[in-house]
C-alpha cells in the first residue's frame, strides 16, 4: 500500500475547528488577510510549526522553524537538497515527532485521526501492489473516507482516464506518479501535501497534474508542495517559503521573492561569435552563450551593454527583464 499518511486515514470528519475570539486585538498588520486572521485568532491555521526542531543523531535538520499556513493557501516549500523540506512535511503530518517545539494540524496533534482524515498526501517514497487496476486501488482508498470523490473524478485529476482499467504493474514511472496523485486527492481532502509531485512525469502528465493542482486550489483546498522545478512554484504558489540549513530564510509571494534580487536578466543575439573573453571585467553574475544567443545576469545592465557596444559587439533582439525565481533562489541559498 501507499506508504503515506493517506494510508493511515479512515476516520470521520469533525466540525470546523476555528473560532472567533470575543475581542480582537490590533497587532502589527501582517502581509495578507489570511496571516492577519491567524494572528488575531479568527482562523485556525491548517498547518503550524512552532519553534520546531528535529535532530537525527548529530545532525539538526530543523532549527526552530516557525510556520503557519492558513485555509486556501497554496504554499511552495523550496530549498536545496537536505535543507529540511521533507522533514518539515513529516512533522506537519505527524510522521515524525519534533525534537523540540510543536507541530499542529487543523489545530490538533498531527497524529489525531480527526486531523489526518482531512489530509491527502503524496510522498516521494510511495508504492502500491501491482496486481490491482487503477480503478480498484482508487476505490480501495476512497473507502477510507466518508465523503470521497467519485472514482472517475479522482482518476481524471491524475490524468489517467485512458488507463483506469490498466493493472498498476503495467504503468510507466510517470503514470505511477499520476496514480499516487489520484490517491492523494480521492478522499476530497481539505489539505493536500505534495512532495515533488511531478518528478518523473512526461510533459503531458506534468501538465495534467499542474492543471489539477490549480483547480483544487481554486476550489479552496490548502496545498503544501515541495518541488525542484522552480517554474512550477512560480506559476502555482501564492506564497514561497525557502528553507536552508534547517531555518526559514524567506517567506513571501513569488513576486516579492524575485524583487529581492536587484540584478536584471539581459538576453540578446550577437551578430558575431562571442565568448567569455568578451565579458571579461564586466559586472556579470552569470553568463550563458549558446551559438549566437547570449543570456546574462547583471546588477548594472546599462554599464554592461555600453561596454559591449564599445567592444564592437553587434547586439540584436535585446531584452532586459527582472530576475526569475530560479535566480532569486540561487542568490538566497548561495553558499559563502
Amino acid at each position: 500500500m501507499l506508504r503515506s499518511a493517506i494510508a493511515r486515514a479512515p476516520f470521520g470528519r469533525e466540525d470546523e475547528l476555528s473560532s472567533v475570539p470575543a475581542k480582537i486585538q490590533e497587532p502589527r498588520p501582517p502581509r495578507n488577510w489570511i496571516a492577519s486572521a491567524i494572528l488575531w485568532g479568527a482562523v485556525t491555521p491548517v498547518v503550524e510549526l512552532r519553534a520546531a526542531r528535529k535532530r537525527f543523531g548529530q545532525v539538526e535538520a530543523l532549527k526552530g522553524v516557525d510556520l503557519a499556513i492558513g485555509p486556501g493557501e497554496l504554499v511552495a516549500l523550496l530549498g536545496p537538497n537536505g535543507a529540511g523540506k521533507t522533514t518539515s512535511i513529516s512533522l506537519m503530518l505527524g510522521l515524525r515527532r519534533p525534537t523540540g517545539g510543536e507541530a499542529r494540524l487543523f489545530g490538533l496533534d498531527p497524529t489525531d485521526r480527526r486531523a489526518r482524515s482531512r489530509c491527502g498526501v503524496m510522498l516521494q517514497e510511495s508504492g502500491t501492489t501491482g496486481v490491482l487496476t487503477v480503478r480498484e486501488i482508487v476505490n480501495l482508498f476512497r473507502a477510507y473516507y466518508p465523503a470521497s470523490l467519485p472514482a472517475d473524478r479522482a482518476i481524471a485529476l491524475g490524468g489517467l482516464d485512458a488507463r483506469a482499467n490498466a493493472r498498476i504493474g503495467t504503468l510507466s514511472g510517470g503514470e505511477r506518479q499520476r496514480l499516487y496523485f489520484a490517491l492523494a486527492v480521492c478522499g476530497d481532502p481539505d489539505a493536500l501535501f505534495l512532495d515533488e509531485p511531478t518528478v518523473g512525469m512526461d510533459v503531458e502528465g506534468r501538465r495534467a497534474v499542474l492543471e489539477s493542482i490549480r483547480a483544487l486550489s481554486a476550489a479552496g483546498k490548502t496545498i503544501v508542495l515541495t518541488t525542484h522545478y522552480l517554474e512550477e512554484a512560480d506559476q502555482l504558489a501564492s506564497r514561497i517559503v525557502v528553507i536552508d540549513r534547517g531555518v526559514v530564510i524567506a517567506d513571501a509571494t513569488p513576486r516579492e521573492i524575485k524583487a529581492r534580487i536587484p540584478s536584471k536578466r539581459v538576453t540578446f543575439s550577437a551578430a558575431t561569435s562571442v565568448g567569455d573573453a568578451t565579458f571579461r571585467g564586466l559586472p556579470v553574475q552569470s553568463l550563458e552563450v549558446r551559438d549566437h544567443r547570449v543570456g546574462l545576469l547583471s546588477s548594472e545592465p546599462e554599464l554592461v551593454l555600453k561596454a559591449l557596444f564599445e567592444r564592437g559587439v553587434a547586439i540584436q533582439d535585446l531584452e532586459v527583464t527582472g530576475a526569475d525565481l530560479e535566480e532569486a533562489f540561487l542568490s538566497l541559498t548561495r553558499r559563502p
